[in-house]
């Protein structure tokens, strides 16, 4: 499990600022998931090979639930991916709330 103590701080540059926009997520739909109360955070072990990753399923203002990949460098997250989440990943949501 992950646990930040102080306010969050995102990295969006050149390289990640644009890419979610094919699933239709803009990142401030991404930053509200991560203040999600009840979001669930996990290693994202099979795509950790050069560095730490993790998976964030978490609800924006709007109710819309996404799945995020991100990494975290120097205690700035740095999302990689994000999109809505599936059934399956809906039921591991609602199991954690």
């Amino acid at each position: 499990m992950i646990v930040w103590n102080e306010p969050l701080e995102f990295q969006w540059d050149s390289g990640n600022s644009h890419k979610n926009e094919k699933h239709k997520v803009i990142n401030v739909e991404i930053e509200e998931a991560f203040n999600d109360r009840d979001k669930v955070m996990s290693p994202d072990v099979k795509h950790s090979n050069s560095e730490q990753r993790y998976i964030l399923l978490g609800q924006t203002k709007k109710k819309r639930l996404l799945y995020a990949v991100f990494t975290v460098r120097k205690g700035i997250i740095r999302v990689i991916s994000a999109r809505d989440i599936n059934k399956k990943e809906v039921s591991l949501y609602e199991k954690a709330t």
